[in-house]
């Protein structure tokens, strides 16, 4: 079986994308000297590069990766080496321009950039192949491999193509998922305007058409997609487990809601032997540490809760938003180690040394253009040696203590056209409930809707409009064992198939809420509600309203004006052992807080008011030792009550009582006992 850890690597992961064939060699010897220097353990090679590899079919020159392999072996480097299958070379799209992607208005992209693949050419998938297996025999026991990097961010910037190869691709994925044609049809119901099929040979991809189309085809084709390319991970995994076996194989991820919206990360982790992931913050005005929590934690959710691996971040700014600021001094460190306390197994960065040419010259490297006599190379040796000292937290796992379910497919449906809002939108409802527990410091696991639950007092579902009947009965008998729920609006809408549940809303969670739904009365731009209650504060929801009517659930704010008022807004049901709430309103960071604050005390989850606004306090726990992370984002010093004294593993300092934690900074202890 592989590892699923980098083989031979005994340190945390430190380093980053390393892109020699963009330098003159006599560069090389320099740029080893300065990974010594930094402490860097492990660096990316290879994952740009099939044009230099092979730069005829099948004519290779690897002579220049074998020199490279060689030095960062001898200098004690640990390699992460990509199969280089995201960027064809040009060769192979004059040879084969069908395998260049489709929009789904007919156009054709055109050679030029990267990730332009119809994931189902026969051509492509054989020329990958074919590269992949001449890596695998070269290099599959060399000693400097760590691990293989499959491709490389998997769904940027192209995930669907609607050529006829996807075509006939998405006929053999229906028949293989639905056996029959008359399946298909009732699954998309196709009685609705007459969109009836006869034969999977009349079945496209959903195009461009004069209105809206099936939205449970269109539901279907991201499905087919994102298997598509897993099909493609898979066929290079398999090569590379069958010719290099031991090693482990990933590619990297990109979880944040704010960077992919076309990737299952459930079914994709569950392929690979290890969970890395890429994370960038989104300067958009938001707190951008938040984001970052949210990203690692759904991250490691997405790794089963094992250690993973940020394979990509940046060391100061970026070049692809509108504004791209750089990174205040300490950040960069700052930004790292909240990766590690929720679970990562090192930092890595893109990139190695700052590039002069191409698309990405502005984008912040390890080695700036200004080199060695720079606040980021200066940072980065920082930052290693404290990584160094940190390899004794190595296979611990970060604690939970809340569970947040999240579903791509559910997002996928949601955002289709024709929904009563435009302005409800799944991303802002997850990043607003998991702000609001970041804020009442609860470190959160994510969960699939049909996943075991039990080892969380509360779980929150911040939007899942589509929901199986199983994820529905789920959370039921969660509930009923004495668990704690918190749902939010247009959640247990539709099946699987994006029909609604028969009967009344919200079909699949009628029976834990306790209520149904009459009618949703979404508002208009700008308007908004009041929420009152006789012994809670007032609260104001805007975006959405609806008429509920209780069915053994007890109201606890009701709408004070807007067309439901005098109606619950707010309502807490008792089922079994355990509480459900729902939340039928768009409701703001106080609001939120205010019904999580009762939901909490529901689930005997005991307030954390000792710990200021933005200081993280995660832990992380394994056969080594218990170690507690606190990562103040704030500008002034803090201190962090400890409930067990420790050691301070950066500096070696007894912590006992209060610990303190300067501005910017981030402190590690080990806990005694």
């Amino acid at each position: 079986m592989p590892e699923t850890t980098p083989t031979g690597l005994t340190r945390l992961a430190f380093g980053g994308d390393y892109n020699p064939e963009q330098w003159p060699e006599e560069v090389w010897q320099e740029d080893v000297r300065l990974m010594r220097e930094a402490g860097v353990t492990m660096v990316s090679v290879g994952i740009f590069s099939w044009a230099l590899l092979e730069p005829a079919p099948g004519e290779y020159d690897f002579g220049w990766l074998d020199r490279i392999l060689d030095l960062l072996h001898e200098n004690g480097i640990r390699v992460d080496l990509g199969t280089p299958t995201v960027v064809p070379p040009a060769w192979f799209y004059r040879a084969h321009p069908e395998a260049l992607p489709v929009t789904a208005e007919g156009v054709r992209y055109a050679f030029g950039s990267r990730g332009a693949i119809c994931h189902s050419n026969a051509d492509y998938r054989a020329a990958a192949a074919r590269i992949t297996t001449e890596l695998a025999e070269r290099y599959g026991a060399h000693p400097a491999l760590a691990m293989w990097h499959v491709h490389n961010e998997y769904g940027v910037p192209v995930s669907a193509c609607y050529c006829d190869s996807c075509a006939a691709h998405f006929r053999r994925w229906l028949t293989e998922t639905y056996g029959t044609v008359a399946a298909v049809n009732e699954a998309w119901g196709t009685a609705f305007w007459g969109q009836r099929y006869g034969d999977f040979s009349e079945i496209d991809p959903p195009r461009l058409t004069p209105t809206v189309g099936n939205p449970a085809q269109a539901l279907d084709y991201r499905r087919f997609a994102d298997a598509t390319m897993r099909e493609n991970f898979v066929a290079e995994r398999d090569i590379l487990h069958r010719l290099s076996p031991g090693v482990p194989v990933t590619t990297n991820f990109m979880t944040a809601l704010s960077q992919c919206d076309s990737v299952d990360y459930w079914a994709w982790g569950r392929e690979v032997d290890l969970v890395t992931n890429d994370h960038y913050l989104i300067t958009d005005g938001r707190r951008t540490h938040v984001n970052l929590a949210m990203a690692a934690d759904l991250t490691r959710s997405v790794a089963g809760g094992a250690p993973w691996l940020l394979l990509e971040h940046s060391t100061s700014g970026v070049n692809w938003q509108p504004r791209n600021p750089a990174k205040a001094p300490g950040q960069m460190a700052r930004n790292s180690l909240a990766h590690v306390a929720r679970g990562s197994e090192g930092a890595l960065f893109f990139q190695w040394r700052q590039s002069r040419r191409g698309a990405e010259k502005f984008h912040s490297a390890m080695v700036p253009h200004g080199g060695t006599d720079t606040r980021v190379w200066r940072e980065v040796v920082e930052l290693g040696a404290t990584l160094g000292t940190l390899s004794e937290i190595r296979g611990t796992r970060t604690e939970a203590d809340v569970a947040m379910l999240w579903d791509w497919h559910s997002w996928w449906a949601q955002t289709l056209p024709w929904r009563p809002s435009e302005d409800h939108d799944a991303r802002e409802r997850a990043d607003a409930f998991y702000e609001t527990l970041y804020d009442r410091h609860l470190t959160v696991d994510f969960a699939r809707p049909e996943a075991d639950l039990s080892a969380y007092p509360l779980v929150v579902v911040p939007a899942l409009y589509l929901m199986t009947r199983a994820a529905g009965a789920n959370l039921r008998r969660y509930v009923e064992a004495g668990g704690t729920l918190v749902v939010s609006y247009f959640s247990g809408i539709v099946d699987e198939h994006d029909a609604v549940h028969e009967g009344a809303h919200p079909g699949a969670l009628r029976d834990v809420l306790g209520l149904t739904v009459e009618e949703f009365s979404p508002l208009q731009a700008g308007e908004r509600v009041r929420l009152t209650a006789p012994d809670g504060p007032e609260l104001d929801g805007d975006v959405w309203t609806e008429f509920v009517v209780p069915r053994g659930a007890e109201t606890v704010w009701t709408y004070a004006d807007g067309l439901a008022a005098g109606r619950p807004a707010v309502t807490r049901h008792r089922l079994g052992e355990g509480i459900a709430w729902y939340v039928s309103t768009r409701l703001g960071a106080g609001g939120l807080d205010a019904v999580l604050d009762r939901a909490a005390r529901d689930a005997r989850i005991a307030p954390r008011a000792e710990l200021p606004r933005d200081v993280e306090v995660v832990r992380r726990t394994g056969e080594s030792g218990s170690y507690l992370f606190a990562v103040n984002h704030t500008a002034s010093d803090v201190k962090v009550p400890l409930e067990v004294p420790g050691t301070d593993v950066l500096t070696g300092e007894h912590a006992a009582g209060r610990l303190a934690v300067p501005a910017g900074a981030v402190r590690v202890v080990r806990l005694d006992g």
